[in-house]
């Protein structure tokens, strides 16, 4: 039986029982005070007996008509209360068929169906975006997983087709290839894990994954020439510690890369706020349009106007990786082109539960 069929039994049985009880009352509280014996009188005046035979064929006509008010009124009102879960069933329905555009949009004042109309559009929304998100993904990463093999592919025929080709000159462009490969590999597989969140809690000081970062990128930073100032507060969280030091260490990295030519600069500090922790990296660099910075934390998205250097082969995915971590912590990454030039990436994380 449909939830309409049981609605409208439901309203035409409360009202059945209120027209029994209306006439049970009429019946109990007036008749007994008509007595049942004859009555004399200049004229006839019926007792009891006659006005139950007078009033059950009515009574009975009665209940009929209200049993159909009842079913007929119970059935249009019930159509009427039913028809946005209708609607939010039918969004359901293409949902489940692939078409996640399709919206409810329920209109009329809020009610209980308008709030869960409302909630299942923006779930649709979300769901929407994160499958597009997913797609965006998945193309970006097999073209770039593409490339290696295809590059070697074609180093490796035309080294079958030279008969004076240089075996450690392959070789070695071979291995640098594949480690690119692996490199990209290996950052897909923390793209994922952090997204999964499938890492254990642990108490955990960013002040000194920030310093362990900065010393295993000083090299790094003295081949570009960039100078790195690390300080702050002790800054204790709750979490992974490879995956927070690798998100660490994927903005400074960013920052050292993505800097000046000559004389760059990389600022990176820690606070222990009363409202969250944060660990804030800043660098010197050329004037971002608010455009580009929107677009650095997608997946495989470089920037135009971002260069890459011999010593980074960089696999468009540190920002993207570093979002993810910080979101797998219930935390947020914020982005600012400052006006000077350059970035301030803030990444915001809550303070460890007692």
């Amino acid at each position: 039986m449909s939830a309409r069929a049981k609605l409208t039994l439901s309203y035409a049985g409360v009202v059945v029982v209120s027209g029994v009880g209306l006439l049970a009352a009429v019946a109990v509280f007036l008749l007994r005070y008509v007595p049942d014996a004859a009555i004399v009188a200049d004229r006839f005046v019926p007792n009891r007996s006659d006005l139950i035979r007078a009033f059950i064929p009515a009574a009975v006509m009665m209940m009929l008509v209200l049993l159909a008010i009842g079913l007929g009124g119970g059935w249009i009102i019930a159509g009427r209360m039913l028809a946005p879960l209708d609607r939010i069933g039918r969004a359901a329905q293409l949902a489940a068929q692939g078409s996640l555009s399709h919206r409810v949009a329920l209109e009329g004042p809020r009610d209980e169906f308008r709030d869960l109309a409302d909630v299942f559009d923006t779930m649709l929304e979300q769901l929407e975006a994160h499958v597009a998100e997913q797609q965006r993904f998945a193309a970006n990463a097999s073209h770039e997983l593409r490339t290696p093999l295809a590059i070697s592919q074609t180093m490796l025929e035309v080294a079958r087709n030279d008969p004076d080709r240089d075996v450690e000159a392959l070789i070695d462009r071979l291995y640098e290839v594949n480690a690119r490969a692996i490199e990209l590999t290996e950052a897909l597989l923390l793209l994922s894990r952090a997204e999964r969140r499938a890492f254990t809690r642990e108490p955990i000081d960013l002040s000194l994954l920030a310093e362990e970062s900065v010393e295993t990128l000083l090299p790094l930073a003295d081949r570009r020439g960039v100078t790195i100032d690390v300080a702050g507060d002790a800054a204790r969280v709750q979490g992974s510690a490879p995956l927070v030091q690798q998100l660490v260490t994927n903005l400074v990295h960013n920052a050292i890369v993505h800097n000046l030519a000559q004389g760059g600069a990389v600022t990176v500090r820690t606070h222990n706020l009363p409202e969250a922790v944060a660990v804030v990296v800043e660098n010197t660099g050329e004037v971002l349009p608010p455009h580009l910075v929107a677009t650095l934390v997608e997946p495989f998205q470089r920037g135009a106007e971002r260069t890459r250097g011999d010593d980074h082969a960089g696999v468009g995915l540190g920002l993207a990786i570093a979002q993810r971590i910080a979101r797998a912590h219930d935390g947020s990454l914020v982005l600012t082109a400052q006006e000077r030039g350059g970035l301030n990436v803030t990444v915001w994380l809550p303070h460890p539960s007692p």
